[in-house]
């Protein structure tokens, strides 16, 4: 027997059922509608200045020794050059990898690249995806711009290139994650001069002798340069500035640097100058400003050769000079010591203990200039009294310079109550500053 349904409730259901469908009836139309117009709405153009253009085909139509001129507008990378040939731009082609990959290789000799804006490398570490590779001889590469790459310019068993006015900018990641702005593998013979390079890690050479780097500026870094096993190399008149490190070259000898000026390094080891195991070398004219170390000398075992440094200006550093390891036969002549924290700080005694000194400027000098020959009229020492605590104790570097230390250092000073150690002695030190080593200049940064 069914069971029983009051007659309200069935005459509810189906006035409620009759009514829906009428309104859906009704407003079928008008949805269907809608639908319809939503479909038909064109997507919107893209503009001519941002389609990619292939490039490849344009690389590969060009004989060798030939000369391609982009017009004005975006060209799809990567893309690479296998002849000789002129690639220009005009300053108005923008060659975009869209993240994958180098943007632009060349493996061939006498390739000239002008004017051109590469964009958008990949993001790999292992394949070194760069904004450009460089392999060959004979290259020039001039007023370009790479913007939002991993590694910059990237030179491999190159030789003779000619790297001049480009602009490096690195993708936005932070300092241990970028590569690098400049990187040189196995390259020998490069003149690089007159570059930006910004928001890189490095400018690293590796096993790459006889190279000249000049007038280059980096702002941004980890390091500002980084040489290793790159004998001969000359560093003239570059500006490294907010890196970690400024300039640190390890087992290169014979290596010039010149004119540089580095300022702001105080992370990352955060001295201006490190040099280790390489000898023969020249230091000369430069300006180390507002750094964790000034100059940082690892000193060789056998002492193969002098380094020769001369006619710097080491100013408002925490520390000055730091020497490390053995007693090193270095000559130090007509340099500046101003307003560093520490003048000279040493690893343990006896490291530098073999250096030489001559006619350099000390701000703490207390001597006088009797018959006014421009040198003082007594050796300058440099003593170590409660500084020896924080030098020989590495875990008490955190209260350098505390109330605790400096009066316990005054104290020393005033009333010894144990023997200082002697760290060095300039036996005709200079006291008109301004003829030590080159005037230092106010930051524009």
């Amino acid at each position: 027997m069914l069971p029983m349904i009051p007659a309200g409730g069935m005459q509810r259901r189906a006035l409620i059922g009759l009514a829906l469908a009428t309104l859906l009836a009704w407003l079928a139309p008008w949805i269907g509608g809608v639908h319809a117009a939503i479909v038909a709405l064109p997507s919107p153009a893209v503009p001519a200045a941002t389609r990619l253009q292939p490039l490849q085909p344009l690389i590969d139509a060009t004989p060798a020794g030939g000369s391609l001129t982009l017009a004005p507008g975006h060209y799809q990378g990567p893309a690479r050059i296998d002849r000789p040939m002129r690639l220009e731009g005009g300053g108005r082609a923008v060659i975009d990898a869209g993240g994958q990959g180098t943007v632009l290789s060349v493996a061939a000799d006498g390739v000239q690249l002008r004017g051109l804006t590469l964009r958008g490398s990949g993001d790999s570490q292992d394949r070194i995806d760069a904004g450009l590779l460089l392999e060959g001889r004979d290259l020039v590469v001039e007023d370009n711009r790479l913007e939002d790459v991993l590694f910059g310019l990237h030179l491999k068993t190159a030789s003779r290139a000619q790297l001049r006015g480009n602009r490096v900018i690195g993708k936005a990641l932070l300092p241990g994650m970028r590569g690098d702005a400049l990187r040189l593998w196995n390259s020998r013979h490069n003149h690089i001069e007159g570059n930006l390079f910004e928001r890189g890690r490095d400018l690293t050479l590796i096993n790459s002798p006889d190279n000249l780097l000049r007038n280059n500026r980096f702002n941004d870094g980890r390091y500002g340069l980084h040489a290793v096993f790159s004998p001969r190399l000359r560093a003239e008149g570059n500006r490294l500035s907010h890196t970690g490190t400024g300039i640190v070259v390890l087992y290169s000898p014979e290596l010039q640097l010149r004119g540089n000026r580095i300022a702001h390094a105080l992370t990352d080891g955060g001295a201006g100058i490190v040099l280790k195991e390489s000898h023969l070398s020249v230091v000369e004219g430069n300006e180390v400003l507002h750094c964790a170390v000034g100059m940082k000398l690892d000193a060789t075992v056998e002492g193969l050769g002098q380094l020769r440094i001369q006619g710097n200006h080491f100013a408002h550093n925490l520390i000055g000079l730091f020497f490390y390891g053995e007693a090193g036969a270095d000559r130090f002549s007509d340099n500046r010591f101003t307003a560093n924290l520490t003048t000279v700080a040493i690893s343990a005694q006896g490291a530098g203990a073999a250096h030489q000194w001559s006619g350099n400027s000390w701000d703490e000098y207390q001597g006088f200039d009797r018959n006014h020959d421009g040198f003082g009229d007594r050796p300058h020492e440099v003593l170590l009294f409660a500084d020896r605590i924080w030098m020989e104790t590495p875990m008490a570097t955190f209260f350098r310079n505390s109330p605790a230390l400096e009066l316990l250092d005054f104290l020393e000073r005033l009333a010894p109550f144990t023997s200082p150690y002697r760290v060095l002695q300039d036996p005709r030190p200079r006291m008109r500053a301004e003829a030590a080593g080159t005037h230092i200049a106010h930051e524009s940064r």
